[in-house]
């Protein structure tokens, strides 16, 4: 029988941004390295996989929340809602914590905080796949579209020059529907 992880969700506090900023590029650059080891060409600017415009753009459009389990601050998420539609921003766990179910309790914290949505969205890199696992396999995501070079996503206007032979090479996007659980 396995122990439920138990995390909280603590809205994210000003002086904590530089280092939640840093944490969350940690987290996404080991988990490149760990699939395309240091040749890694996957990055967005000076070495990081995730710019820290995109982590400062989603935290002043979201809410922001640390992710504390047992006292100690494991990693991140930035969420936003309106009314019945959630977007999951960014989730991130500090790499010495993967795979003791802390991502999962988060997941699960953030459906409480907002049981208003009835779906929600996320996005993630094609290489990601310990992130598409974690989306489809723990979290009840459903993939529903791939953006590439032949099919950009042009509701934004960065991530289709990304998709268009940039530093991406292609992103699924995730749908959750809360009715169908």
């Amino acid at each position: 029988m396995t122990k439920e992880t138990k995390v909280k969700l603590v809205p994210l506090k000003e002086d904590d941004r530089e280092q939640f900023v840093k944490d969350n590029q940690w987290a996404f650059k080991y988990g490149a390295t760990e699939e395309f080891g240091k040749r890694d060409d996957h990055f967005e600017e000076d070495g990081e996989i995730i710019s820290r415009r995109t982590i400062e753009q989603s935290i002043d459009q979201g809410e922001a929340y640390r992710i504390i389990c047992d006292g100690i601050k494991v990693g991140g998420v930035i969420i936003r809602t309106n009314k019945e539609k959630g977007d999951l921003d960014i989730l991130f766990v500090d790499p010495n914590a993967h795979s003791k179910g802390i991502g999962y309790a988060a997941w699960c914290e953030v459906e409480k905080l907002h049981p208003e949505v009835k779906v929600w969205e996320t996005m993630t890199p094609y290489f990601e796949t310990r992130n598409i696992h974690f989306y489809v396999n723990r979290c009840g995501f459903h993939i529903v579209e791939y953006f590439n070079s032949h099919h950009p996503d042009h509701s934004d206007p960065d991530r289709s020059e990304e998709t268009d032979g940039g530093s991406l090479d292609g992103m699924f996007r995730f749908e959750k529907h809360m009715d169908s659980i």
